[in-house]
């Protein structure tokens, strides 16, 4: 009976699509993580976290964000914060990606089903090299996140006792290459305390930029010394990031520089410095050296725009991504100037690209606008914040002008719903509960319609 029970199972699971199984996925780590922080040895009073607080921080590690409704700092033991830092770990990397490493641990061969699972988890084309990529993944991952942990431990040792630097130091590396944004300073203070430490500001800006450009640059990036050549993603995932962090921080530099709540006060190198993080942080990572609060509306406006775009494909980061945002920009460039095809260092982009950027930042559009409709029904806060805590939510940011210990029950279920969609993606979603369709049989007629 238990065999036959046990057959009938694994043909169930075995008819699931690749995006339904990463839904399933995510979701049971999810309900584990949020089970373990209800345990009154996650609780620093020897309590046990109300089950939508844990589900909402589960949720949060896991979908790599860094909104928190419970201080993580002080609400949480050793054990809580190892549960979230594990949480944030397999969500940055992907479950897939960390079933595929046991696997390989234990010698068994990766079959076709989770290379397509795979495939469609590392959002990659084809199946081809992915099990390559995958254990470059784990080898990127842990030489970045090792090294950054040793000189954040090595830093924070003239602050505390060496065994707990050693432990922040680990905790902030996993948690900013993750661009998870979660810190256990207490207090929801983040890194304001380091303002003016480029040690900690710089090795943090390099875990999010490292983690947000995408496994597959980071890979043609290694091997650039033997290839001399860099592909056309790499090529424009790395331009976009350049040109956004740029611009974000001239931008955030000229909008506060006489703000006395935020780089008002600070010297010219903490100022530059300030501006610097405060552009890459949006980029989905969630950590803050100044009070997101006390920022001009302008530069928080400016924010909300940095995290929809967010980071790159096959990354830790959400958003839209930036590859989306240059299709874009470079469709709208060819449509001003009269042309069919949109133009990447001299490459000609496929209609199916362009069509596909096109859905998925209008799916995230109507999310956001949706989720911040419905949050201004249900919590008592200004339209900037909410839009500000929606967008946060699905680029699974984390950066929040101190709404999110505020949300009500129903606001706390909506933002969990977002990160989950930001984290998997909206098209991944739409093809997971969506019917299976497959390609039309005949054309309609072309018709013609007037625009603009």
């Amino acid at each position: 009976m238990a065999s036959q029970f046990r057959r009938v199972s694994e043909s169930k699971f075995l008819k699931l699509s690749p995006p339904q199984i990463l839904v399933l996925g995510f979701a049971s780590i999810i309900l584990i993580g949020a089970l373990l922080l209800m345990l009154p040895i996650s609780s620093t009073n020897g309590n046990a976290v109300s089950f939508i607080d844990a589900l909402f921080t589960a949720t949060s590690a896991t979908c790599v964000t860094g909104l928190v409704v419970l201080d993580t700092g002080t609400t949480f033991t050793i054990f809580g914060k190892t549960v979230i830092m594990v949480l944030i770990q397999v969500g940055g990397l992907g479950f897939m990606t960390m079933a595929t490493l046991f696997a390989m641990m234990m010698k068994r061969k990766i079959s076709l089903r989770d290379r397509l699972i795979l495939q469609e988890a590392m959002n990659q084309g084809s199946m081809e090299g992915i099990v390559r990529l995958i254990r470059r993944v784990l080898i990127y991952s842990l030489v970045i996140e090792g090294c950054a942990a040793v000189l954040l431990s090595m830093r924070w040792a003239f602050d505390m006792p060496l065994g707990k630097a050693i432990y922040f130091g680990i905790f902030h590396a996993v948690s900013m290459f993750n661009n998870a944004g979660f810190d256990i300073f207490g207090d929801f203070r983040s890194l304001t305390d380091y303002v003016y430490d480029p040690l900690v500001n710089i090795v943090v800006m390099f875990l999010i930029v490292s983690g947000g450009i995408g496994f597959i640059v980071m890979s043609d990036l290694v091997e650039f010394r033997v290839k001399r050549k860099l592909s056309l993603h790499s090529k424009v995932v790395l331009s976009t990031t350049a040109g956004l962090i740029l611009i974000g921080a001239l931008v955030i530099f000229i909008f506060e520089f006489t703000n006395q709540r935020t780089l008002g006060n600070l010297n010219f190198g903490g100022k530059i410095l300030s501006a610097f993080f405060q552009s890459v942080s949006p980029r989905t990572a969630g950590a803050n050296t100044v009070d997101i609060a006390g920022l001009r509306q302008a530069s928080q406006f400016f924010m909300v725009i940095l995290m929809f775009i967010g980071a790159s494909p096959g990354s830790t980061g959400g958003g839209v991504k930036t590859t989306t945002f240059t299709i874009m920009i470079g469709a709208v460039i060819a449509m001003l100037r009269g042309r069919e095809d949109v133009v990447l260092f001299r490459y000609r982009l496929a209609q199916e690209r362009i069509y596909k950027a096109l859905t998925l930042t209008l799916l995230a559009l109507l999310l956001v606008l949706t989720v911040s409709m419905l949050l201004s029904t249900t919590e008592d806060s200004n339209f900037l914040a909410i839009l500000f805590e929606t967008t946060s939510a699905f680029a699974t940011v984390g950066l929040t002008m101190g709404l999110t210990p505020e949300l009500s029950i129903i606001g706390k279920i909506l933002i969990c719903l977002t990160m989950f969609a930001g984290r998997l993606g909206p098209l991944t979603l739409v093809y997971a509960l969506g019917p299976k369709q497959g390609k039309p049989l005949y054309k309609h007629p072309e018709g013609k319609i007037i625009i603009g």
